[in-house]
């Protein structure tokens, strides 16, 4: 149940940009997992979140991660 309402409340596509090269590429966001690490298919760096922040679309996305966006727990 956790998972359809937050399939329904939040987006889930978020474009992430590289912050090494500024390659941005739409993707999908999981709703049970976080996306701890992320490798631009550009210039092929392995990004981390921020520090502080939960996921890597926390950090480099146009949208947070579905939990954030509904104002849950991410990650704990």
């Amino acid at each position: 149940m956790f998972r359809l309402f937050l399939a329904s409340a939040a987006a889930l596509e978020s474009v992430l940009t590289c912050p090494e090269c500024g390659a941005r590429v739409v993707e999908r966001m999981p709703t049970d997992a976080c996306l701890f690490f992320w490798s631009c298919p550009d210039c092929g760096s392995r990004i981390r979140p921020k520090p502080g922040d939960c996921c890597v679309f926390c950090s480099f996305g146009s949208v947070a991660c579905p939990p954030k966006q509904v104002d849950q727990d991410c990650c704990a």
